[in-house]
């Protein structure tokens, strides 16, 4: 007879705890909902204190979050750009030193293995930034190039700063000139006896920057900032609140919006960039790419299956993987995300539709929502608008310089 232990755990159980950012003890002296989720393996929080004011803070005034989590690639050597213009998307050639673009990669048949953004710190040294990892894949990629390609994951920090002060909080902490980066430009700043690259990038539609520092100069960063952040109201938040966000600025998350090419199980799963609104990016124009013809073929041949889309649902109640019918009866798609959007004062959702709903047809469609009240889950049929993304366009996002607040 297995016997267990106080803990709950029977004798011989392997403990895998969950890793800590560098940024952890000042977000666990902070979390005093005690709320963490898991995150490429790293405990990061879901919510420190007030979900709705850590999201009011990024559109009111300044939020910090911990992007330490996400996977950092560097690549770099003589066949760097050539390299990254083979792997991704978009035409890397048109990528200048001290920018970043947004792109997204594919495997051989033009499924997406994932999206992420594309730093270009030197001629010939970039910075990948994704939500999943692919070394393996970049690696046997990099094959027949001159190009050398780390895993920096854990040595480089990350912190997210968003929202209409976001740009005061830099100044005020003397770096100078941050503010004077346009959108998705980037620059190197003095910190601590190294440096701390700091970009005009962002996941929430809002004015905002990412800064990055090696993990032995994470706490000081947040420090530095911290300092000063409380005379621009800036609040730590967690993945709730910028998730609210991200939603209202129509941005998609991998196996969450989409599937990963690498971790679907099932083929119905994969998708084409066309199938999850990532067809402007693909430049047809530059050398090959991986997933080039299948791309092609699949537009020549109009075999696309799938189509993301924007909706507005009626009522004000959220209904996240609910599912989306024709005419109350026709099965055609599902909800992916959906919240309640302050600023709009309606409820919005990012859904993935079966063609040609969607595209043909995009009247009299509805979603199934249960929605829990006293104890008892009501069935709901609301009506679904098809609308385009972003469903916010704030203007502060782009202004150059960022307004005096």
């Amino acid at each position: 007879m297995n016997q267990i232990t106080p803990t709950g755990r029977r004798p011989g159980d392997i403990l895998t705890p969950l890793l800590e950012t560098p940024f952890h003890s000042r977000l666990e002296a902070l979390n005093i909902n005690n709320d963490w989720y898991h995150w490429s393996g790293y405990k990061a929080p879901h919510s420190l204190a007030d979900e709705e004011l850590e999201y009011f803070a990024i559109r009111s005034t300044a939020a910090l979050f911990d992007i330490s989590p996400m996977t950092k690639y560097r690549i770099e050597g003589p066949g760097a750009e050539a390299f990254c213009n083979r792997l991704t998307l978009r035409d890397v050639r048109k990528l200048g030193v001290g920018r970043v673009h947004y792109t997204a990669w594919c495997d051989d048949h033009g499924h997406v293995l994932d999206d992420g953004t594309l730093f270009r710190l030197a001629p010939e040294r970039f910075r990948l930034c994704s939500q999943e990892r692919h070394l393996p894949w970049l690696l046997d990629s990099a094959e027949g190039f001159d190009v050398r390609i780390t895993d920096e994951s854990t040595e480089i920090a990350g912190l997210a700063l968003q929202g209409p002060t976001s740009w005061a909080v830099l100044r005020n902490a003397g770096f100078e000139g941050a503010e004077k980066l346009k959108v998705f430009q980037l620059a190197e700043f003095p910190h601590g006896g190294g440096t701390v690259v700091i970009s005009r990038t962002g996941f929430t539609g809002d004015l905002g920057y990412e800064l990055f520092c090696h993990r032995d100069q994470a706490l000081s960063l947040w420090d530095r900032l911290a300092a000063v952040g409380e005379k621009n109201r800036m609040r730590a938040i967690g993945y709730a609140a910028l998730n609210h966000a991200r939603i209202e600025a129509g941005f998609i998350v991998a196996n969450a919006d989409f599937v990963t090419s690498e971790t679907a199980l099932r083929e119905d799963r994969l998708r084409l960039p066309d199938e999850i609104g990532l067809d402007w990016m693909i430049d047809l124009e530059k050398p090959n790419f991986n997933g080039r013809n299948a791309i092609v073929k699949a537009r020549e041949k109009k075999t696309l299956k799938h189509i993301l889309v924007g909706l507005e649902v009626e009522g004000n109640v959220a209904g996240p993987l609910s599912l989306i019918y024709h005419n109350k009866r026709k099965e055609c798609g599902i909800v992916t995300a959906s919240a309640w959007s302050p600023l709009l004062k309606k409820n919005i959702a990012i859904a993935s539709l079966t063609r040609p709903y969607g595209e043909r047809i995009t009247g009299d469609l509805w979603v199934e929502i249960y929605a829990l009240r006293e104890l008892n889950y009501s069935k709901l049929m609301k009506r679904v608008k098809i609308v385009p993304r972003p469903f916010i366009k704030l203007d502060r996002r782009g202004a150059n310089p960022p307004g005096v607040m």
